[in-house]
């Protein structure tokens, strides 16, 4: 929970470089919430016969759109890509494949052009930033 916390206190941050735990536990509990807001939805609409409730949903992914795409452009950083190889998940079918390849991919030993490794690997003067 620590992880989408802190995305969320990094709301509009596309400096640095991000785990793929970071990412992950993000991705996890962003899609937990949103089927959660959904059910919600449903249920409510359902109880009231009103279909307004299914907002509700989308209210949630627009809330956290800012902050879903930042975690990627950070996780490309640590990889070593640059922030606009997001725009790749704009190809049908491709582009959602390679973007989960490259969320899935190892860390850049040490400092690469975004920042020191997130993991600490390879950096003996920084820290995890994650503590604290």
């Amino acid at each position: 929970m620590k992880y989408f916390l802190y995305c969320l206190q990094h709301y509009a941050d596309f400096n640095g470089r991000a785990r793929r735990s970071e990412y992950w536990y993000y991705t996890l509990f962003n899609t937990l919430i949103y089927i959660a807001c959904v059910v919600l939805a449903l249920l409510l609409a359902l109880a009231t016969d009103t279909p307004g409730f299914i907002s509700l949903a989308y209210l949630w992914g627009l809330a956290t759109l800012l902050p879903t795409i930042a975690v990627c452009v950070r996780r490309l950083h640590d990889t070593g890509k640059s922030g606009w190889f997001y725009l790749t998940v704009l190809i049908p079918l491709v582009g959602g494949i390679l973007m989960l390849v490259w969320m899935c991919t190892d860390s850049e030993l040490g400092h690469n052009g975004y920042g020191p490794n997130p993991k600490g690997v390879g950096n003996d003067l920084y820290g995890d930033p994650y503590q604290g």
